[in-house]
């Protein structure tokens, strides 16, 4: 008996809700804002599309407002009492937050290692192209893996490549710092350099080097700005650090 009735409820989906003695399927979605005919309130605090305070006004004079300005009644605070609705054209700012969750997405900041491999007895001119590669890396905001291989009878003469690990270190001071001590990892020793700069500093500086400056168009901020001035809360999706090995 139990088992046939939970399985109606899932046939049903959402859990009903007794109203009027009857059961009420109520689904309640995360979405876009509300926004003219889907706002189902009496009255609202309305803000005008420059975010001039109107006051609180019936929803109807709201939407009349909007219709007769060519813009969308926006509602930017629903927790509010009364609820905030903006006037604005909300195919337009959809558009502007599409364009900063990209840029968003572009500056995030991956954790990525990098690999440099050296032979023990490195020719000059191969040496100064290793520091170059790890100098590049770590302008980048990137960490660095040093690797030293060992080949036959250079096993028994450790200390010489941690002199080679300790002079690319101090070669490269001015971009990064030693982040994990050279230490023997069987026919290998290695050591990582991690960048001063973050890494998002270091695209941002990029950036502006290779690019103008490209600010969104005016207005984009306006929907973030009445939904902070009403203190309701903004939720950012943060990415997950990847490790990348590269191999110069």
């Amino acid at each position: 008996m139990v088992r046939e009735r939970l399985s109606c409820a899932r046939a049903r989906g959402p859990f009903p809700v007794r109203d009027g003695g009857h059961d009420v399927a109520k689904e309640y979605h995360i979405s876009e804002p509300r926004i003219n005919d889907r706002i189902r309130v009496p009255e609202v605090r309305l803000v005008g599309p420059n975010g001039e305070q109107v006051g609180i006004v019936r929803i109807e004079q709201a939407l009349q407002l909007a219709q007769e300005s060519d813009l969308d009644l926006v509602e930017v605070a629903p927790l509010a009492r009364p609820p905030v609705c903006k006037l604005m054209d909300f195919g337009k700012y959809k558009y502007e937050a599409d364009m900063k969750a990209r840029e968003a997405r572009r500056n995030q900041a991956n954790t990525v290692l990098k690999e440099i491999r050296l032979r023990l007895k490195i020719d000059p001119h191969d040496y100064a192209t290793k520091k170059g590669h790890v100098e590049r890396f770590l302008k980048q905001g990137d960490k660095v893996k040093v690797m030293i291989m060992f080949r036959g009878r250079e096993q028994s003469r450790p200390q010489m490549g941690n002199r080679l690990l300790e002079r690319m270190a101090a070669d490269v001071a001015e971009f990064g710092y030693v982040e994990s001590m050279p230490k023997q990892d069987g026919r290998n020793m290695i050591m990582v350099i991690g960048p001063h700069k973050k890494k998002a500093e270091a695209k941002a500086e990029q950036r502006r080097k290779h690019t103008d400056d490209g600010d969104l168009p005016d207005g984009g901020g306006d929907f973030e700005a009445v939904v902070e001035q009403f203190d309701v809360a903004q939720v950012t999706e943060d990415a997950s650090p990847q490790d990348v090995t590269a191999q110069a």
